[in-house]
Order: C-alpha cells, then sequence, then structure tokens
C-alpha cells in the first residue's frame, strides 16, 4: 500500500495554524490533552513524502492505542473543521482523512462513532486499501472489523488491474467482497460513454482475496456489448488462487478430428489435491471425457492423466490414453518413481497427439525405479532397482516401422562412489597420507527381452551382469589440471538364443587408461571500449584402450555417440555397455572467451578440436575399421557483442574431402519486447538439409507501452510462427503460424500448426484463443504452442495479467 505523510498533531503546530483556524486548533488540542491523546500515537513522520504534504496543517483526532498486544490500530482523523465528544463520537468536515492501519478513507463529511467503530461518510466518498481502492457517494464502515455497505461505487482491484460498478457492494472482512448488480472489465474507463472491450455483469460478484478468487452469479460476459458467454456461475482468478467451478470453454480444429468443443470442470478437493473433468465433443469422432488428478502429499506427489473416447465414429471402436507420473519417499531414505504412458491403437499418436505427453510419441515408456542413497565416511553408496518397459506404435506401413529398445525386466544395481580430498587438491600435496585417489565401482543386473511390437528380426534376448569401474588421481589448481585414470568395463552374458558355436555363456572384459590435460590462461583485453578477460583453454585427452573382439556379444543398449565438443573428449565412444571402442588417441583442442568484466557475460567464444589415431580403429558402428589417422576437425564459435544480437555455429570439417559434413548455424536478433527474429540452418551431408525462421515482431498499430494506456480502440497486430523448410525434400516439414491483436484489455490470437505423421502425411491444426487480461482465457491453448515452437517468444499480455496459463497453475 503507498505510504502517506502523517497530520501534524495541532497540540505541536499552534504557531504554525492558519490565523482563521487558531482559535479551533487551540480548543482541539486542548481537548486532545485532555483526553490524554499524546502525540507518539500518531504515525512516524515519513521521509519518503513531500516537505508540502508534510507540513499540510488540518486539525486531527487520534484514537486506540497503538504498540499494545491484542489492541485495534490507532485512528486518525483529519479535515478542515473537526468537532468531537468526549469518547462518543466526532464529526468532520471539508477534505476528511480518516487512516486506520492500512486503510485510508476520504470524504466530504464523516461521522465516527467511537464506541462502536462506525463511521459514517457522505460526498466524494473514496476508501483505499492493499492499493484496491473503492469511491462514490455514500458508505457505512465498522472501521477495524472492516464490515459495511457501499451505495452505488466504482472500484479498483490492484492485483489484475480490473475495475467496474455496482448498485451496493458489501464488506465481510478486509479480505472479502461482495458486488451486488456489479460488473468487471480490466479494460480503462471510457469517458465518451463508449462501450467497453469487455465487461462481465454478474448479480452477485464475490472477490475473495485470500483465496485470490472471484465469483460471478447470474452473470454474462460481453465482448463489445455482444453476449459471448453466459455465466451462471463462473470462478476466474484474482491472482494465483484456485477455487472449484467451471473454466472457460476450449475449442479446436484440425483436418483428422474435425472441430473439438471441450467444457473443464476445476474441482478443488483439497490444498495438496485437485482434479480437472473436460468434456469434450469432436464433430468427426464423437463424445469423450479427459481427466487429470493431481496431489502433493508431504511424502508423495504425481499427476494421472485419463483421457476416454468411448467410440470413435472413424475407426469403430473405443480409444484411450493414461499417463502416470508419481514420486515420493518409502521407509528407510528409499525414494520411488513412476513414470508410465499407454494408448489403445498405434495409430493414436497421429489422430490425437494433444493428449500425448512423451517426447518419443512414438515409444511410450513404462518406468518403475526405486533408488537408495546413502552417505559413507568414505563417499557414497548408491541402490537402486527399475523396471522398465515399452510401448512400440508400430503401425502398418513397414517403412516407417523402426527397431524397438529392449526392456529391463529388472535393473538391479550398486554404485559405490568416493571423491578425492578437496584439502589436498588445493595445495598440491604428493601422495600422503591424505588420499587424492577418486573412484568408483558400479555393480549392475539386467534381464533383457523385447516388447511385443518388436521388429521380426529382433529375436535375441537374456541377461547380462557387469561391473564398470575406474580410479583417477585429479592434480591441479585453478589455472590447470591433470587427471590419469584407469577404467574397467567387464561384462558376463546368458543367452537365451545359442551362439554359433552352441555356447549361452559369454564374457568380456576391457580395460582403458587415460590422461586429461588442461589449462586456463587470461588477458586483459577491450573490445568497443569496453573491458574483457579474455581465456585461452587448451586440453589434451590421451586414451588407450587395447582391441577385444565383440562381434559376438549382444548388444543390449549401446549406440554410437553423436560426433561433438562433448564426445571428443570421451574414452569411449559408445553409450551404453554392450560395446567399447578400442582406441590408441590423442584428442587436442583450444577454446577461447571474452568475458565481460562489468557484468560477467561472455560476449565472444572460439574454439576447434581434432583427434589423431596412433592406429587403426577396429569396433566401428558399422563394423567398417577407422584407418584415417586425423578425425574431422570440431570448430565452434559464438558472440553476443551486442545485447540484441545472440550468433552461435557449428561445424564438422573433412579434411580429406575438404568440405563440412555437418552445420549448425543459429542467429537471433531481439532489438525489444516482442520483437524478435531467429534463423538456423542445419546440414548432415548425404542425410538432411533444413532452413528454419523464427519470429515474433509487430506488423501494424501501436506499440506495447502505448496501448496499455489506451481505451482499446488502438490496438497492435503481431505476427509469430516458426517455419522449417527441408531443402533435401524440398518440402516444409513442421511449422507453426499465428497471429496476434493486442488491444490492451484483451488479446486475439490464431494459429496454424502442422505436424508431420508420416513420409507422405500431414496434420494441421487450427487455434483460435481469445485472452481477456485479467479473467481468463476462452478458446484453443495457441499461446503454449506458440511459446514452446519460437525461441525468444514472450506473452503479451505477461505483465497486465495476474491470470496464469493453465487454469490452476
Amino acid at each position: 500500500m503507498a505510504r502517506f505523510a502523517p497530520l501534524v498533531t495541532v497540540a505541536e503546530s499552534t504557531s504554525r495554524c492558519w490565523p482563521r483556524l487558531s482559535l479551533l486548533c487551540l480548543c482541539a488540542s486542548a481537548l486532545l490533552l485532555a483526553a490524554g491523546a499524546r502525540a507518539q500515537d500518531l504515525p512516524p513522520p515519513s521521509s519518503a513524502a513531500p516537505a508540502s504534504e508534510a507540513l499540510r496543517l488540518k486539525p486531527v483526532r487520534s484514537t486506540g492505542s497503538k504498540g499494545q498486544h491484542g489492541s485495534k490500530p490507532a485512528l486518525v482523523i483529519g479535515a478542515e473543521r473537526l468537532s468531537m465528544r468526549l469518547d462518543q463520537d466526532s464529526s468532520a468536515e471539508g477534505a476528511v482523512e480518516l487512516r486506520s492501519g492500512e486503510l485510508l478513507l476520504k470524504a466530504d463529511r464523516v461521522n465516527y462513532q467511537q464506541v462502536e467503530d462506525l463511521a459514517r461518510a457522505v460526498g466524494n466518498v473514496e476508501i483505499n486499501r492493499d492499493g484496491n481502492v473503492f469511491s462514490g457517494p455514500e458508505l457505512q464502515l465498522y472501521v477495524n472489523r472492516f464490515e459495511g455497505e457501499f451505495l452505488s461505487p466504482s472500484y479498483f482491484l490492484a492485483l489484475t488491474g480490473g475495475r467496474g460498478h455496482a448498485e451496493r457492494v458489501k464488506f465481510a472482512g478486509a479480505n472479502n467482497v461482495l458486488v451486488i448488480d456489479g460488473t468487471y472489465s480490466s479494460c480503462p474507463v471510457r469517458e465518451d460513454g463508449q462501450v467497453l472491450p469487455w465487461e462481465l455483469s454478474a448479480q452477485k460478484l464475490e472477490l475473495d482475496f485470500d483465496a485470490n478468487v472471484g465469483v460471478a452469479t447470474g452473470g454474462v460476459l460481453r465482448f463489445y456489448g455482444v453476449p459471448i458467454l453466459p455465466a451462471p456461475k463462473l470462478s476466474f482468478p484474482l491472482g494465483l488462487g484456485r477455487k472449484s467451478g467451471w473454466l472457460p470453454p476450449s475449442f479446436s480444429i484440425d483436418k483428422r478430428s474435425g472441430v473439438e468443443f471441450g467444457m473443464p470442470y476445476y474441482w478443488n478437493i483439497a490444498p495438496q489435491r485437485d482434479a480437472t473433468l473436460t468434456p469434450f465433443v469432436m464433430t468427426r469422432r464423437g463424445f469423450g471425457l479427459d481427466s487429470e488428478f493431481r496431489y502433493l502429499e508431504p511424502q508423495h506427489a504425481g499427476i494421472a492423466k485419463l483421457a476416454l473416447l468411448p467410440h470413435d465414429r472413424l475407426m469403430g471402436q473405443s480409444r484411450w490414453a493414461v499417463n502416470l507420473d508419481q514420486s515420493g519417499e518409502l521407509a528407510r531414505d528409499w525414494r520411488y518413481r513412476l513414470g508410465a504412458e499407454r494408448v489403445s491403437d498405434d495409430d493414436y499418436w497421429k489422430d490425437l497427439p494433444q493428449r500425448l505427453q512423451t517426447q518419443t510419441e512414438r515409444l511410450l515408456p513404462t518406468d518403475l525405479q526405486f533408488d537408495r542413497r546413502h552417505q559413507m565416511s568414505w563417499g557414497e553408496m548408491h541402490s537402486y532397482v527399475r523396471v522398465q518397459h515399452w510401448q512400440v506404435l508400430q503401425g502398418l506401413d513397414p517403412q516407417s516401422q523402426f527397431a524397438s529398445p529392449y526392456q529391463r525386466s529388472p535393473q538391479v544395481g550398486l554404485r559405490l562412489t568416493s571423491a578425492a580430498d578437496d584439502a589436498v587438491m588445493e595445495g598440491f600435496r604428493p601422495w600422503g597420507r591424505k588420499s587424492r585417489l577418486e573412484g568408483s565401482v558400479e555393480l549392475e543386473y539386467n534381464r533383457f527381452d523385447l516388447p511385443p511390437s518388436a521388429l521380426p528380426t529382433q529375436t535375441q534376448t537374456g541377461q547380462r551382469a557387469h561391473m564398470l569401474a575406474h580410479v583417477s588421481a585429479p592434480m591441479g589448481g585453478a589455472a590447470w589440471w591433470l587427471i590419469p585414470k584407469l577404467e574397467v568395463n567387464a561384462a558376463q552374458y546368458g543367452l537365451d538364443q545359442a551362439q554359433v558355436d552352441g555356447r549361452k555363456s559369454i564374457g568380456r572384459t576391457v580395460t582403458t587408461f587415460s590422461v586429461d590435460h588442461g589449462w586456463v590462461f587470461e588477458r586483459e583485453t577491450s573490445i568497443y571500449e569496453r573491458d574483457l578477460t579474455q581465456t585461452l583453454e587448451p586440453r589434451v585427452l590421451y586414451v588407450n584402450t587395447p582391441y577385444r573382439a565383440q562381434q559376438e556379444f549382444p548388444n543390449f543398449d549401446s549406440a554410437p555417440k553423436d560426433f561433438n565438443f562433448d564426445s571428443i573428449y570421451s574414452s569411449n565412444q559408445f553409450s551404453g555397455i554392450d560395446r567399447v571402442s578400442d582406441a590408441h588417441q590423442l584428442t587436442a583442442g583450444v577454446v577461447s572467451r571474452w568475458v565481460d568484466n562489468a557484468q560477467g557475460a561472455e560476449l565472444l567464444r572460439l574454439g576447434l578440436m581434432q583427434r589423431y589415431l596412433f592406429r587403426d580403429q577396429l569396433v566401428t558402428p558399422d563394423a567398417v575399421p577407422v584407418t584415417q589417422r586425423f578425425s574431422d576437425l570440431l570448430l565452434l564459435g559464438s558472440a553476443h557483442l551486442r545485447p540484441e544480437w545472440w550468433t552461435d555455429g557449428s561445424v564438422q570439417f573433412n579434411p580429406n574431402e575438404s568440405r563440412p559434413v555437418r552445420t549448425i548455424m543459429r542467429a537471433r536478433y531481439s532489438p525489444g519486447p516482442f520483437r524478435t527474429v531467429s534463423m538456423a540452418y542445419r546440414l548432415t551431408r548425404g542425410q538432411s538439409e533444413q532452413v528454419e525462421l523464427a519470429w515474433q515482431w509487430p506488423i501494424y498499430g501501436q506499440d506495447a507501452a502505448a496501448k496499455r494506456d489506451s481505451a482499446g480502440c488502438g490496438g497492435a497486430w503481431y505476427s509469430a510462427g516458426r517455419v522449417q523448410y527441408s531443402m533435401f525434400d524440398r518440402k516444409l516439414t513442421d511449422s507453426v503460424l499465428g497471429f496476434e491483436y493486442d488491444a490492451g484489455c484483451w488479446v486475439f490470437r490464431v494459429g496454424a500448426e502442422r505436424l508431420s505423421t508420416g513420409r507422405a502425411e500431414t496434420n494441421t491444426r487450427l487455434m483460435l484463443q481469445l485472452e481477456l487480461v485479467g479473467l481468463s482465457q476462452l478458446g484453443s491453448n495457441a499461446l503454449k504452442v506458440l511459446r514452446d515452437n519460437i525461441p525468444g517468444y514472450r506473452r503479451l499480455s505477461n505483465d497486465r495479467s495476474a491470470s496464469p496459463e493453465a487454469p490452476y497453475d
């Protein structure tokens, strides 16, 4: 609440009274002294108040006792004319101000009855509490309880920026207001008498500031005077509070399902539990229900979702999707986590993709994990048990089918980790009593099988017990490091299908020795008259892994790592356990950074890395030996020299062919709010070549700053979208295109999303959304689609709306 300068007591300022009020000042002073009023009962002077306000002279009266435990706050009345009867009532006229705690009341005339704590105010009445302002002709208010009634007031709510007027307003405490025959809107008041852009009128409007929720009963939502939504009972947020009730409807259009309309109902079961039920209808498929249940207990939390379409008219069957995400704590420091998603059929991801939660929409996991971490005197012990299964949505097209990952039924493991002593590292001590050794051991058992939808060529199953261990002796300081390391990868297999030689039990052990060494050099420099620190960071990694023939071993979980700036410094070019690349190699690289001394921001980065093989590499992803001594050269760069520009890129350059084989280039230009353009180019030679353009930009109308204070008659149009074009296939791929109109107190969005669902299949969805700032959002969630797909996208109403993007975030 804004602070106001305290009124000066008459007893302290008689000598400064206006001449025509000197007698009144003296009489008021005498009455105050006789009643035992003390100057220290008044609020302390505010250093933030202007001098002219602090010295404003009015007769005042102070009642109550401030500072005593359990007493009501002091009450101060200031006016041009003031009369009072001791311990009974006070009457004030002319620019009256009554203050009590966080309440400020202004009026032409005020009568305050001290025994009942009742204030009656008439003429230009205005009350302000916590920034919420009510103004009108007449008010009766029990001051300390903040209970009373206001006739024909207008009001403003600070939390949402909303305002309205009513026949009556009843106060039932500081945080509960009942508006009778009232209106609500976040649009600025129009002096010309024109209709507001949007307005909610209701027979009753209950405002609960504790729960941050408003409830309109018997209401109608009008958009430019046209009723668009009857509201027998409508809940809307005053902040981020939650309350049971119907939420705004949603609708969307796509070419597979037609027009979809949903009406969500939010059920606030308890502070730690809630649910949302959304009956919906699709014009081409029929009726269904989406449901979500959430809970947050002291030791357990989770979300359960069920989407049900009892009879899909296009498919002629029932269709459903289930998603579970649960986690919590058990006895003896054990924790659990369950993530599961299942759908009714293989085409669900094409027809109803918005109801899937996973990022791999054709590979749905069921993953149950138990783990326990325990700190020991020598390090950490981590025990875990896991079961992981998959639902693979293959479909009928053989060209679109893919190999399924193996299931773990179960996975049981133990990890022991010990770190080097930090004090030894800082002191550069040689080997001695304190250990500089760091190491870990992982012991794990897995049972591998295949999901029912695995390809017919996938037949091998079995079990594996493995051990991963390493020991290292890290040395170094603030400017350098040297880490010799010895690693062991040992695995024993028990197979369900016999090998060519008839064996079902096979095993192998592979050891790796490596040395990682690097330096960090610094110097002071400058660019564009900015003081910078430039670093030079060379790094080398030597790896020696002997060759072990592994083609006869199964491959349950290994895959080649992508060749990038992280994997080039890896001792094994495969992920997982089943494959270990042989190596006798040296990787060298250098990175240089330019850092702003004032802000600590990195303005520029350049780097290059390359690997040299001392002998041919025989264990490779495609079983073709690598005989090329020098690997491809990796180049990287990024720049943020000006606040509005970001650029970065990386190139994998083949020295034998003298051309890049992989390239990623990105740039973004953001000169101000709601203005961003980003471009990207991606090339993988022989496989794909894509260009991408994404943007959010005003195309017509007032800027964002101007329209905040407008009356809604002159808004602004924005365009937003992301377009991807495959130069390899010569066609558009996944793309989003949207337009937004921001009128200040409402925002309209229209968007189209195009998603690839196969080599020659796409699904296009049309989204419409009307956001009434400070109330809610109607239509499909176009805002989420734009935000998720456009780098740097900002919600137009982000600084004007108290309503969350989701109904109950």
